[in-house]
């Protein structure tokens, strides 16, 4: 993974800083739309669902399950450790709700299906969420059935 003078920090944009500073108090939050309760990621000014335009940033579990990943063996910048891996975290509130991140500590057992949690790490002013395997970061039974 990559140290803290390595990484691309965010712009905070009104729309967006709550999800980038959100890690602050440990906690992921996501937007949803007030009307129908549908969650989106990332934040856009109206729901796509019912276009409703009063949206909140809300505090979801943080726990998900990878839907895909890669192994990235070459670094985007110089000076990145390698290899790490890039992920689609499907998150548990919502089907098809994915957070696009890293997942730490699991390049030799990462797996579709595999149960992972957010974790948060400090960058001057932006926290970055994370995930990191479960306790049980077994693979999902469905995405076995499934190939």
């Amino acid at each position: 993974m990559t140290t803290a003078d390595e990484r691309i920090l965010p712009v905070l944009e009104s729309e967006s800083a709550f999800f980038w500073l959100s890690g602050k108090d440990g906690v992921l939050r996501i937007q949803r739309c007030d009307a129908c309760q549908r969650w989106q990621h990332p934040p856009l000014p109206l729901c796509p669902t019912c276009h409703g335009a009063a949206l909140t940033a809300q505090p979801v579990s943080g726990r998900g399950r990878v839907k895909t990943f890669t192994i990235n063996h070459q670094p985007w910048k110089p000076g990145m450790t390698v290899p790490f891996i890039f992920a689609a975290i499907e998150l548990e509130e919502q089907a098809e709700l994915y957070v696009l991140s890293n997942v730490l500590d699991a390049i030799d057992r990462i797996r579709i299906g595999m149960a992972v949690e957010v974790c948060f790490q400090r960058h001057e002013d932006v926290w970055i969420p994370l995930f990191k395997p479960t306790a049980d970061s077994g693979v999902d039974d469905r995405q076995e059935r499934a190939s």
